[in-house]
């Protein structure tokens, strides 16, 4: 095991879940199966909150033969994997009704949309929805980040160490499944197909509903080569004799288990030259060098794979914090017709923006700034601060707002200067 997954991590999910039982009746942390949602809602257990499992069959067998009486003995509970046995919010949705305490009942599910279709309308509106992701590089630091809070201020964080290089890679090609970072190659890929078959023959059937399944694992690898990249489904089906609506449904499912994510594209209305298909990106880099069959080892002999590896791994880290934060970010990508491009751009509640380009290299030129001018030019003082996150140690102005900074900025903890 490796040192750095010797202990528990402190998710920083805590907060807002601990925010989130004061105030609502029903909280659901949602996430992919194998993220930690269980050991973090077991820190919530308490005299008045037991904890349910319905990964046991006898207490799964209860939840289902009758819903309203396996709700009705409950005065306060802890509910894992609820998506198996959606009935369940029917009931809630009484018993909430009858007697609405905050933190009555908290939930995790490792299903997204489809479960949440099943939510009647008035327990939505009492309950509270939190995502807990893989691990971060921050929570293996123990240090919270304010990446995103700075930049929005027109602020630069100071990397905390530096991570360049072959150690950069180790970490990209591990993710943040914890189960991944505690293995080393080649049981992580081991563990992360095996994986993948378990969320076909489990959780996707009991979501989906729909026939030949088994073209999950292939679909998901053929995505896999073209995670950051926009999204053709007809290509993609093609090369599974699936068509394109086929296609775009059986990846909605790896959306639902939070394996994949699109990105939409950046839109402002008085551009008409703008590319507005999206992008679709893995949440996790270690499943998606695993989907690519690729070690650290492999890629460090041939770095091809590499940009779209730490593509994703930028990706994920900004969604992470995104999810630990109290304001409320949306995530597009930019691209339009001359081909000029930003891998990012966040915009808050209010419209203002961060963009933010990934290049796996250790120089950056001031030609790799020609899609942050782009949008620079169109929001002006709009774009807070433009960044190009690179492999090396110093960040260094580019011109007004815009930066080349290392990657491990991500997750420093204050202004830089």
């Amino acid at each position: 095991m490796d040192s750095h997954t010797s202990h528990v991590f402190h998710r920083f999910a805590s907060q807002p879940l601990q925010v989130a039982l004061a105030c609502s009746p029903v909280v659901m942390v949602i996430g992919p199966r194998g993220c930690g949602k269980s050991s973090l809602v077991r820190n919530f257990i308490s005299k008045e909150r037991k904890y349910l499992s319905l990964d046991s069959d006898a207490v799964l067998e209860s939840a289902l033969y009758d819903p309203a009486g396996f709700v009705r003995d409950l005065d306060s509970a802890i509910i894992d994997e609820v998506q198996k046995a959606p009935e369940l919010l029917l009931a809630m949705k009484q018993a909430v009704e009858d007697d609405g305490r905050p933190g009555r009942f908290l939930l995790t599910s490792s299903a997204n949309l489809g479960l949440l279709q099943h939510l009647p309308e008035s327990l939505a509106a009492r309950m509270e929805i939190i995502t807990l992701l893989p691990i971060s590089r921050a929570e293996i630091g123990a240090s919270r980040p304010s990446f995103l809070t700075a930049a929005f201020s027109g602020e630069l964080v100071e990397p905390p160490f530096p991570l360049i290089g072959g150690e950069l890679l180790q970490t990209v090609v591990a993710g943040g499944y914890p189960e991944m970072l505690r293995r080393k190659e080649p049981r992580r890929k081991s563990w992360a197909r095996d994986y993948v078959m378990d969320l076909v023959r489990e959780d996707a059937r009991e979501i989906a509903g729909v026939e030949k399944l088994d073209r999950l694992p292939r679909l998901l690898e053929l995505l896999a080569t073209h995670s950051g990249q926009l999204t053709n489904f007809s290509q993609i089906g093609s090369q599974l004799e699936l068509d394109d609506k086929t296609t775009q449904k059986y990846t909605q499912i790896l959306e639902q288990l939070f394996l994949v994510q699109r990105v939409p594209a950046w839109f402002e209305s008085r551009l008409s030259r703008l590319v507005k298909t999206p992008k679709l990106h893995f949440v996790d880099s270690g499943m998606h060098a695993a989907m690519l069959g690729l070690s650290a080892e492999k890629v460090a002999k041939n770095r091809t794979a590499f940009g779209a590896l730490l593509g994703t791994f930028v990706f994920s880290e900004i969604m992470k914090q995104a999810s630990w934060s109290h304001e409320v970010y949306t995530l597009n990508h930019f691209r339009d017709k001359d081909q000029d491009k930003v891998d990012f751009l966040v915009e808050d509640e209010r419209g203002a923006l961060i963009g933010i380009d990934v290049k796996p290299a250790a120089t950056v030129y001031g030609a790799d700034f020609k899609g942050l001018r782009k949008v620079q030019s169109i929001c002006g003082d709009n774009l807070k601060l433009g960044v190009v996150l690179y492999d090396g140690t110093k960040a260094v102005a580019f011109g007004d707002r815009l930066f080349a900074a290392p990657i491990s900025c991500l997750w420093g903890g204050k202004p830089a200067g």
